[in-house]
Protein backbone atom coordinates (compact mmCIF):
# COMPACT_ATOMS: atom_id res chain seq x y z
CA UNK A 1 0.00 0.00 0.00
CA UNK A 2 2.75 2.45 0.87
CA UNK A 3 4.34 2.37 -2.60
CA UNK A 4 0.94 2.80 -4.22
CA UNK A 5 0.31 5.89 -2.08
CA UNK A 6 3.66 7.33 -3.16
CA UNK A 7 2.98 6.62 -6.81
CA UNK A 8 -0.39 8.36 -6.64
CA UNK A 9 0.96 11.32 -4.69
CA UNK A 10 4.01 11.81 -6.85
CA UNK A 11 2.50 11.12 -10.22
CA UNK A 12 4.02 7.69 -10.66
CA UNK A 13 7.58 8.92 -10.85
CA UNK A 14 8.94 7.15 -7.77
CA UNK A 15 9.04 3.89 -5.96
CA UNK A 16 9.97 3.87 -2.32
CA UNK A 17 12.96 2.00 -1.00
CA UNK A 18 12.15 -0.99 1.22
CA UNK A 19 12.32 1.26 4.30
CA UNK A 20 10.02 3.86 2.72
CA UNK A 21 12.76 6.39 2.12
CA UNK A 22 13.43 8.08 -1.17
CA UNK A 23 16.67 7.14 -2.91
CA UNK A 24 19.54 9.26 -4.16
CA UNK A 25 18.60 10.62 -7.57
CA UNK A 26 14.84 10.49 -6.97
CA UNK A 27 12.96 13.73 -7.54
CA UNK A 28 11.98 15.20 -4.19
CA UNK A 29 8.21 15.76 -4.05
CA UNK A 30 6.82 19.28 -4.29
CA UNK A 31 5.66 20.64 -0.97
CA UNK A 32 4.28 23.71 0.78
CA UNK A 33 4.39 23.94 4.58
CA UNK A 34 3.90 26.65 7.21
CA UNK A 35 6.88 27.94 9.18
CA UNK A 36 7.02 29.06 12.80
CA UNK A 37 5.84 32.59 11.87
CA UNK A 38 2.80 31.36 9.95
CA UNK A 39 4.40 32.05 6.55
CA UNK A 40 4.15 29.50 3.75
CA UNK A 41 7.38 27.94 2.51
CA UNK A 42 7.54 25.81 -0.61
CA UNK A 43 9.90 23.70 -2.62
CA UNK A 44 9.07 25.98 -5.56
CA UNK A 45 10.76 28.96 -3.87
CA UNK A 46 13.83 26.78 -3.19
CA UNK A 47 14.19 25.71 -6.83
CA UNK A 48 17.81 26.15 -7.89
CA UNK A 49 19.07 25.98 -4.28
CA UNK A 50 20.48 23.12 -2.24
CA UNK A 51 18.63 22.53 1.01
CA UNK A 52 18.65 20.19 3.99
CA UNK A 53 15.24 19.08 5.18
CA UNK A 54 15.67 17.53 8.63
CA UNK A 55 12.67 15.78 10.13
CA UNK A 56 12.60 15.74 13.92
CA UNK A 57 10.13 14.02 16.27
CA UNK A 58 9.16 16.76 18.73
CA UNK A 59 10.18 20.33 19.47
CA UNK A 60 12.08 20.98 22.68
CA UNK A 61 12.89 17.35 23.44
CA UNK A 62 16.50 16.37 24.22
CA UNK A 63 17.45 14.66 20.94
CA UNK A 64 15.73 17.23 18.75
CA UNK A 65 17.30 20.06 20.73
CA UNK A 66 20.78 18.53 20.40
CA UNK A 67 20.31 18.04 16.66
CA UNK A 68 18.97 21.56 16.18
CA UNK A 69 21.77 23.08 18.25
CA UNK A 70 24.36 21.27 16.13
CA UNK A 71 22.80 22.66 12.96
CA UNK A 72 22.50 26.11 14.55
CA UNK A 73 26.12 26.11 15.63
CA UNK A 74 27.27 25.26 12.10
CA UNK A 75 24.66 27.34 10.24
CA UNK A 76 27.30 29.75 8.97
CA UNK A 77 29.24 26.88 7.39
CA UNK A 78 26.07 25.55 5.75
CA UNK A 79 25.33 29.04 4.41
CA UNK A 80 28.87 29.42 3.02
CA UNK A 81 28.35 26.12 1.21
CA UNK A 82 25.03 27.30 -0.21
CA UNK A 83 22.75 25.08 1.88
CA UNK A 84 19.45 26.27 3.34
CA UNK A 85 18.50 24.43 6.55
CA UNK A 86 14.83 23.66 7.20
CA UNK A 87 13.46 21.59 10.07
CA UNK A 88 10.17 19.69 9.76
CA UNK A 89 7.98 18.20 12.49
CA UNK A 90 4.31 17.63 13.23
CA UNK A 91 4.41 20.38 15.84
CA UNK A 92 2.22 23.45 15.44
CA UNK A 93 3.78 26.67 14.16
CA UNK A 94 3.37 28.08 17.70
CA UNK A 95 5.31 25.15 19.20
CA UNK A 96 8.01 25.59 16.56
CA UNK A 97 8.13 29.35 17.29
CA UNK A 98 8.83 28.60 20.96
CA UNK A 99 11.55 26.14 19.91
CA UNK A 100 13.18 28.70 17.60
CA UNK A 101 13.07 31.38 20.31
CA UNK A 102 14.39 29.11 23.06
CA UNK A 103 17.31 27.82 20.97
CA UNK A 104 17.93 30.92 18.80
CA UNK A 105 17.73 28.89 15.62
CA UNK A 106 18.64 30.95 12.54
CA UNK A 107 16.59 28.68 10.28
CA UNK A 108 12.93 28.01 9.72
CA UNK A 109 11.00 25.17 11.34
CA UNK A 110 8.11 23.86 9.29
CA UNK A 111 4.88 22.23 10.41
CA UNK A 112 3.76 19.14 8.50
CA UNK A 113 0.61 18.81 10.60
CA UNK A 114 -1.25 16.66 8.09
CA UNK A 115 1.89 14.48 7.65
CA UNK A 116 1.53 14.41 3.86
CA UNK A 117 5.16 15.21 3.12
CA UNK A 118 6.40 12.95 5.92
CA UNK A 119 4.46 9.97 4.56
CA UNK A 120 5.67 10.70 1.01
CA UNK A 121 9.34 10.69 2.03
CA UNK A 122 9.35 7.97 4.69
CA UNK A 123 9.42 10.16 7.80
CA UNK A 124 6.05 8.67 8.81
CA UNK A 125 4.26 5.43 8.04
CA UNK A 126 0.79 7.00 7.94
CA UNK A 127 -1.07 10.22 8.57
CA UNK A 128 -1.85 8.84 12.03
CA UNK A 129 1.82 8.58 13.03
CA UNK A 130 2.26 10.67 16.22
CA UNK A 131 5.81 11.95 15.58
CA UNK A 132 8.15 12.19 12.61
CA UNK A 133 10.97 9.71 12.16
CA UNK A 134 14.39 11.34 12.62
CA UNK A 135 15.63 11.43 9.02
CA UNK A 136 17.03 14.06 6.69
CA UNK A 137 17.36 14.72 3.00
CA UNK A 138 19.90 16.86 1.24
CA UNK A 139 18.08 18.12 -1.86
CA UNK A 140 20.15 19.27 -4.84
CA UNK A 141 19.49 22.51 -6.71
CA UNK A 142 17.77 20.50 -9.47
CA UNK A 143 15.20 19.17 -6.94
CA UNK A 144 16.55 15.63 -6.78
CA UNK A 145 17.67 13.79 -3.66
CA UNK A 146 21.40 14.27 -3.28
CA UNK A 147 21.83 12.38 0.01
CA UNK A 148 19.55 10.38 2.29
CA UNK A 149 20.16 10.29 6.04
CA UNK A 150 17.99 7.40 7.14
CA UNK A 151 19.83 6.98 10.42
CA UNK A 152 20.65 10.20 12.24
CA UNK A 153 22.75 10.72 15.33
CA UNK A 154 21.48 14.03 16.78
CA UNK A 155 24.89 14.87 18.23
CA UNK A 156 26.82 14.49 14.98
CA UNK A 157 24.24 15.16 12.28
CA UNK A 158 25.49 18.64 11.34
CA UNK A 159 29.05 17.37 10.93
CA UNK A 160 27.86 14.29 9.05
CA UNK A 161 25.98 16.42 6.52
CA UNK A 162 28.80 18.93 6.14
CA UNK A 163 31.19 16.07 5.36
CA UNK A 164 29.00 15.33 2.32
CA UNK A 165 28.90 18.91 1.01
CA UNK A 166 31.95 20.17 -0.86
CA UNK A 167 33.52 23.33 0.51
CA UNK A 168 33.22 26.20 -1.93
Amino acid sequence: MRTLALVVLLGGSLTAAADGLLKVGDPFPSWTLTDQTGAKVSSKELAGKRYLLWFYPKAMTPGCTAEGQGLRDRADVFAKRGVTILGVSFDTPADNARFVAAERFPFRLLSDSDRTLAVAVGAADSTGTPVARRISYLVAPDGHVEKVYGTVNPSTHASDVLADIPAS
